[in-house]
């Protein structure tokens, strides 16, 4: 999956947010850790303000296991 590609499925996830988008933006985010790494996950989650949205935090570690 490309960055962009990411970006906007996860825009479309934080504005549904919930807990099952917040589910599926995690799952995102395990695809984007597995092919572009943690920085590019911290990067998304300053980005699109998903620390506020979700409770995600930087530097954690998306491993494809749901909530």
């Amino acid at each position: 999956m490309t960055l962009d590609k990411a970006r906007q499925l996860l825009k479309v996830q934080a504005d549904f947010g919930g807990f099952y988008n917040k589910n599926g933006a995690k799952l995102i985010l395990a695809e984007v850790q597995r092919e572009h790494g943690q920085e590019a996950v911290d990067a998304l989650i300053s980005e699109l303000g998903l620390e506020r949205i979700f409770g995600f935090k930087p530097g954690t570690v998306f491993d494809g296991r749901l909530a």
